[in-house]
């Protein structure tokens, strides 16, 4: 079961990624992350850590609070 914070954070995810045109590949390597993670937090299979959020705000331009 997905929790609540993991779904907020993967339809954020999803949102402002493809907002901004990117693929998955394209911010897995903006965020410095492997592809596979940008994946599984955009499914909610994974829980969002405080660094990889941080990674991934700083490469969508975007506060991390717009992912939470």
């Amino acid at each position: 079961i997905m929790s609540t914070v993991s779904q907020r954070f993967a339809t954020n995810l999803k949102r402002l990624r493809t907002k901004m045109g990117l693929s998955q590949m394209d911010l897995s390597s903006k965020a410095g992350l492997d592809v596979t993670t940008i994946n599984e937090l955009e499914s909610g299979k994974r829980q969002p850590m405080l660094k990889t959020t941080w990674k991934i705000a700083n490469a969508l331009k975007v506060k991390t609070k717009d992912l939470l």
